[in-house]
């Protein structure tokens, strides 16, 4: 049986000079590879700002937060800023549960992400 990893896709484009990945479907120990394959080539650019667009993503396990975490600790030791953006209530929940919520800069909207 094969892993159904169709669900998972990064994409990566620009929005206000700042590089935005946007990842949609499910974020797990299957995907997490290539997610985090995705916001290392970002981050490796050294940008200011990385906007991690998670509004298409259905669920995100351990791992994924994993590669979340390591990805904000690596941005913050270079003086740069991660930025989420969430929409899926049970994203946001799971982020409040774990107290990722206060370690993540949180927003609903890529646009509110965007350095001005």
């Amino acid at each position: 049986m094969m892993a159904n990893d169709a669900a998972f896709k990064v994409t990566v484009s620009e929005q206000g000079g700042a590089p935005v990945l946007e990842a949609r479907g499910e974020i797990d120990v299957a995907s997490a590879p290539e997610f985090h394959a995705s916001l290392a080539d970002v981050i490796g650019q050294d940008p200011d700002i990385v906007i991690v667009d998670m509004s298409g993503v259905t669920f995100i396990d351990s791992t994924g937060l994993g590669v979340l975490v390591a990805a904000e600790k690596e941005m913050r030791e270079g003086g740069h800023d991660l930025r989420l953006v969430v929409t899926q209530p049970q994203i946001l929940r799971l982020l409040e549960l774990t107290g990722l919520d206060k370690v993540f800069t949180v927003l609903s909207t890529t646009s509110e992400a965007v350095p001005t």
